[in-house]
């Protein structure tokens, strides 16, 4: 067999990767993103080596580290110059706030804290099942929380997660967390969020979102509509946040 053939039981058969006119590189990227599914390899946990991976997968080292190329670049993994390839993690400073995208009129990432205000199980509503991939009804978590800037609200975030996969979840767990919330999902619940999708439009403050986020009801707002997904692009998450943006502003990057 060659270097850039793939044995049986590690990787898929001649005959399967002519069916499916995969690139070989393509098959290793599955064969990884099936391990981190496993939880093979934590987040925050080295990969093997791709000298390792390239002997357990029969393929040459360039095929392993194409393979690689394409998971750090989708920010499943992360190289450290000198020392490896990592599992990405929501713990690492630099990655704590990769899915907020509201920077401060200076430009810079503001510090956020989280003040919780709701944590509580319930039945899914329609639409929240259909976005996250449940049947009708199936049980959710709901959490209510309030992101502050320095000293004022600026986020009033709605999210819902399914039940099955966040049990013990609770208030009381939630307000005895320091940490990111993606953090939490994670390192207690084995839920990595990968990916999300967002849309935004504007609206108006009701009463009660005014009054959490200390603006006049009516106030213009931005709505941030997100779905987030785990490894095998599962949706996991849906989240609704209200954003004050009279000192902020919605940043993204377009490639």
């Amino acid at each position: 067999m060659s270097s850039d053939s793939a044995s049986a039981g590690t990787a898929p058969s001649r005959n399967k990767r002519a069916a499916l006119y995969s690139p070989l590189y393509k098959q290793i990227k599955r064969l990884l993103l099936e391990g981190l599914r496993r939880g093979d390899w934590k987040p925050g946990a080295a990969i093997p080596s791709e000298l390792e991976l390239a002997s357990r997968f029969q393929v040459s080292q360039g095929t392993v580290r194409k393979a690689i190329d394409e998971l750090a670049a989708e920010n499943l993994l992360v190289r450290r110059q000198g020392k490896g390839t990592y599992v990405a993690t929501h713990l690492e400073p630099r990655s704590q706030y990769r899915f907020l995208r509201l920077l401060a009129d200076d430009g810079q990432v503001p510090a956020a804290q989280s003040r919780f205000i709701e944590c509580r199980r319930m039945r899914a509503p329609a639409e929240i099942a259909a976005r996250l991939g449940l049947k009708a009804s199936a049980g959710v978590v709901f959490i209510r929380r309030l992101l502050r800037f320095a000293t004022a609200p600026v986020v009033l975030d709605d999210i819902w997660l399914p039940a099955r996969l966040f049990r013990g979840l609770n208030f009381e767990r939630l307000a005895a967390y320091t940490g990111p919330l993606y953090g939490l999902f994670e390192s207690e619940f084995g839920v990595p969020m990968t990916r999300a999708d967002e849309r935004l439009r504007a609206v108006a403050a009701d009463e009660r979102s005014a009054e959490l986020l200390q603006v006049p009801a009516g106030s213009p707002l931005l709505l941030v509509e997100r779905v987030s997904y785990t490894y095998g692009d599962r949706p996991v998450e849906v989240r609704r946040g209200l954003c004050v943006t009279r000192e902020h502003y919605y940043h993204n990057v377009l490639a």
